[in-house]
């Protein structure tokens, strides 16, 4: 029987925004592995979340070079080299449904894409699939108020460390711009957003569903940002149905 990896967004950190789908994958599959800091194997976010649902002595830590700068660096690769390698010794040992938590949404910046080309280098018959999962910025734009996107508006999201030319260039649009992993480019987001008169439309959720969380208006004097940190700049709009 072909064995399937399932990829399950588990959200930005709230463990009541797990679907009912995402829950019965991950209570049924054989083996249920979460993504850690290479360097730091403590619990990382996705783990936290799906504790709430399974039982600890069922998850096994799959360590990834998160947090590597430069692109696909030899760390990296190695990571996700011996985390297919042991998926791969699962399904050898009898495993046929295995599921990888993911933060957000499997198939939105996630490491799960990598994780599962890997896997099907090794093993071509193993099954892929995917659960979706609530975003960040949905999460943002529910908490805090802000419609990501209305009418013939368009909405970009993009990383941070695509460079500052594409973030420019999309809050001089007529959409909504969602920016994810600002931390490190934060006082360049800052910069810009003042350039354009965007400041103090734009709304910052930082720690998502965990302790300590902020959402909330863009405190300029505050640039020590976590790594999952989420930028909400909304389409300028002057009037009900404007966009229509």
């Amino acid at each position: 029987m072909t064995a399937t990896l399932t990829g399950v967004g588990v959200g930005p950190g709230d463990p009541e925004l797990l679907t009912v789908k995402a829950v019965r994958v991950l209570r049924e599959a054989d083996a249920v592995f979460v993504p850690v800091m290479a360097d730091r194997p403590d619990a990382g976010r996705a783990e936290a979340t799906v504790r709430e649902y399974v039982a600890a002595d069922r998850l096994r830590r799959l360590p990834f070079a998160l947090d590597d700068r430069g692109g696909v660096t030899a760390r990296r690769a190695a990571a996700w080299d011996a985390a297919a390698r042991t998926v791969v010794e699962t399904i050898d040992a009898g495993a046929r449904s295995l599921a990888f938590a993911t933060i957000g949404d499997p198939n939105v910046y996630s490491t799960f894409g990598y994780l599962a080309q890997s896997v099907r280098a090794l093993l071509p018959a193993v099954r892929v699939a995917t659960v979706p999962g609530v975003t960040a910025m949905q999460e943002l734009a529910s908490r805090s108020g802000v419609p990501l996107c209305e009418g013939r508006e368009p909405l970009t999201l993009l990383p941070a460390t695509a460079g500052l030319a594409l973030f420019a260039d999309a809050l001089a649009g007529p959409g909504t711009v969602v920016t994810y992993k600002g931390w490190r480019r934060h006082p360049e987001l800052l910069a810009e957003l003042r350039r354009q008169g965007r400041l103090d439309d734009a709304v910052l959720g930082r720690g998502l569903g965990l302790p300590g969380e902020h959402v909330g208006p863009v405190d300029d004097t505050d640039h020590d940002l976590p790594y999952l940190s989420t930028l909400l700049v909304p389409a300028r709009r002057d009037n009900r149905g404007g966009k229509l």
